[in-house]
């Protein structure tokens, strides 16, 4: 199946509520308009010189999503256009987006990345510390950022029941938090292989690529 065909699909199983990002990361231009033409507008990806590259190319109704780890420095190159950022996940990119926002005269939405999985690699917030920066003066004062939500990457595996304790985890520190917050609507969690489950436990919004454009060729 194509593109068009493989969005369609997707998007026919998805509640209304839930949100879906096209995870566009390594592929090329025309890829994304195809997924364009067939209707999506939100595209998300991992490089900041690469989602770059593609706003300036692809049409300007689309809603770029940056989905990636971030580094501090590179937040002045996308802060005249991202629409959402995935990945905080320290106070310190939360001033960096601030002080960059503030030069365009824009309010940036972030959510707060989690940490939920076993694995070591993966970035995020120990649960304590988001309830201490959402809580915190000091995000009071920055006025060119909004938290709308929270996002949480589970680990690689196939069991079942080790990602149903994962995002559950989320879910309830989310639905709990909800009250004190209500700025926080987003859930972003579920990627190809587990959307369906993430969904199952609360998630509003999915970070989909290798269903819609195929499996990545990762440059070596």
């Amino acid at each position: 199946m194509g593109i068009k065909e493989n969005l369609q699909k997707i998007k026919s199983s998805l509640p209304e509520n839930v949100t879906l990002v096209a995870v566009s990361k390594t592929k090329p231009i025309a890829d994304l308009q195809e997924a364009y033409d067939a209707g999506q507008r939100i595209f998300g990806e991992n490089k900041i010189q690469e989602m770059v590259t593609k706003y300036d190319a692809l049409p300007k109704d689309i809603q770029w999503h940056m989905i990636g780890h971030l580094q501090s420095n590179k937040v002045k190159y996308m802060a005249h256009f991202v629409d959402l950022i995935h990945g905080v996940d320290s106070f310190k990119t939360l001033k960096e987006i601030d002080k960059q926002a503030k030069k365009h005269g824009r309010v940036i939405n972030c959510l707060l990345q989690a940490r939920i999985a076993k694995e070591e690699t993966k970035f995020g917030l120990p649960f304590e510390e988001i309830k201490e920066i959402l809580a915190s003066d000091e995000l009071k004062k920055l006025k060119n950022i909004k938290i709308v939500g929270l996002m949480g990457m589970a680990t690689f595996t196939d069991n079942k029941e080790q990602l149903q304790d994962e995002f559950s985890s989320l879910s309830n520190f989310f639905s709990k938090n909800q009250k004190n917050y209500p700025d926080l609507q987003t859930l972003s969690m579920g990627m190809s292989g587990d959307y369906q489950l993430a969904i199952e436990n609360g998630s509003n919004m999915v970070r989909i690529g290798s269903s819609i454009f195929g499996v990545r060729n990762y440059i070596a």
